[in-house]
């Protein structure tokens, strides 16, 4: 009778080989790209397995970089964006290069110093079919368009809408210098001006919103 091979075993961890960082199921993690002179994947591991001859593979959910999406990079992604796909794969655990973070939306706005391993997610991304999940989002100022956490955006005293300085017709350094901040339409009614102390804008609801 042939001999029944020994299955696999799930891990709670695997230490990043020449390295002493531990990876366990949940993590966000950096993998060895197929062409060297693409940037590293990002993924989330979701499971940690063994095989009978002890070969580590972890089952990941990747995040796609808005260039590797069907709708390609866009003006207000950010140049941290990653988007959360229903893609899966089992890979060898020696393809991981080391740790990163995936920060929510809100989140990394709030961040004082963003990290060479500091990105932020805020769609799901169905990669078959290119659909996003949330398909709308709030827009800002008269451009229209979703907040950029890259862009330094200013908030009008009197509306309370955030806008670039370049769709009002000024400088980042002139509308740092402006206090308070109104737009041209609040402006027509008070000449007062004032600046943004910082960029960490809140999402906010509005009723008006492009789809994506």
């Amino acid at each position: 009778m042939a001999k029944t091979k020994p299955g696999k075993k799930d891990l709670d961890s695997y230490t990043i080989k020449g390295t002493n960082k531990v990876v366990r199921p949940g993590d966000y993690v950096l993998m060895k790209p197929s062409d060297s002179d693409k940037p590293p994947y990002v993924a989330r591991v979701e499971k940690i397995e063994a095989d009978h001859r002890n070969n580590v593979k972890v089952r990941v959910r990747w995040y796609y970089r808005p260039e590797e999406s069907i709708g390609g990079r866009r003006q207000f992604h950010g140049a941290k964006e990653l988007f959360l796909s229903d893609h899966y794969d089992l890979q060898s655990a020696h393809t991981i290069e080391g740790k990163c973070i995936v920060h929510s939306f809100k989140s990394y706005t709030k961040l004082e110093n963003v990290g060479s391993k500091d990105y932020f997610c805020r769609f799901e991304y169905k990669a078959a079919t290119g659909g996003f999940t949330p398909d709308r989002v709030a827009v800002y100022c008269k451009c229209e368009m979703p907040y950029n956490p890259d862009d330094l955006m200013v908030q009008c005293e009197g509306c309370k809408d955030w806008f670039h300085p370049s769709c009002m017709g000024m400088t980042i350094e002139e509308a740092k210098k402006l206090d308070p901040f109104l737009c041209s339409d609040c402006s027509s009614e008070d000449g007062a001006k004032r600046p943004l102390s910082s960029f960490h804008v809140e999402p906010k609801v509005e009723s008006k919103r492009r789809k994506r």
